[in-house]
């Protein structure tokens, strides 16, 4: 009796140990990835994707990061960053075909480290779920998560994911161009209407300046008129006032 108790609370205790073991294993398995922020982008514009982890290969310190630039990608721009050297390998059109990323000091496991690019989808990857291969390099050992998952499966199926993004529509939003040619539009027609207020002003101006020229012979023959009428009709008093003293 005490002999099958004891077997029946050994198998319980075990139980419990490997329960136990699966709750902290899946959630480390499940962050033991590359992530990517955002997982959705518009083609035709420039995202940055910022590529984040805590681990290293089997807790070894991380010592390297190598992006492979998948197709229907028109343009990868490497954000600077002080904790990494970065390199890159060109293809013929100029386009980065692979981004390393080697580490000032080593990553060490249980650290969040997190490395940025500048990301231009062309419009043929519209609709589609483009996959950046991502190589890490460790003290010792390396994982290459290069997975991508297949029909009927999920990223928690794959043993080594890639991080994914979905590509939307192209984008429609013309941005700072089109901001910058309206402000222009805007200013010109400021400026042209400020112009023709200030011709209006001196075609004004011009006109009564003309006025008041046109004018002023009138009004210097009417004083002048005035000046000898008054001068005859004091003649004429003073001749008729000596008359009748005489």
């Amino acid at each position: 009796m005490s002999s099958t108790s004891s077997r029946r609370r050994a198998r319980l205790t075990a139980g419990v140990i490997a329960g136990a073991a699966l709750v902290l294993v899946a959630p480390l398995a499940a962050s033991a990835h590359v992530h990517v922020s955002p997982e959705e982008s518009a083609a035709g514009t420039s995202t940055r994707l910022d590529f984040s982890f805590s681990h290293g290969c089997d807790d070894s310190p991380t010592t390297a990061v190598t992006f492979t630039i998948p197709e229907g990608v028109d343009g990868v721009t490497p954000v600077l960053d002080g904790a990494w050297i970065i390199t890159r390998t060109l293809g013929d059109d100029g386009i980065p075909t692979e981004v390393t990323y080697t580490a000032v000091t080593p990553v060490e496991s249980g650290v969040s480290a997190s490395i940025a690019l500048d990301v231009i989808f062309s419009s043929s990857a519209s609709g589609t779920d483009v996959a950046f291969p991502v190589l890490q390099q460790c003290v010792i050992g390396e994982t290459d998560w290069a997975e991508v998952a297949a029909d009927g499966q999920t990223e928690d199926d794959l043993e080594s994911p890639a991080p994914v993004v979905a590509v939307g529509a192209v984008s429609t939003d013309t941005g700072h161009s089109h901001s910058d040619a309206s402000d222009d539009a805007d200013a010109t027609d400021a400026t042209d209407a400020t112009d023709a207020a200030e011709h209006t002003d001196h075609a004004t101006d011009d006109a009564a300046t003309e006025t008041a020229s046109d004018a002023d012979p009138v009004a210097r023959w009417l004083s002048g008129g005035a000046l000898v009428a008054a001068l005859a009709a004091l003649g004429f008093a003073i001749a008729g006032w000596r008359r009748r003293r005489s």
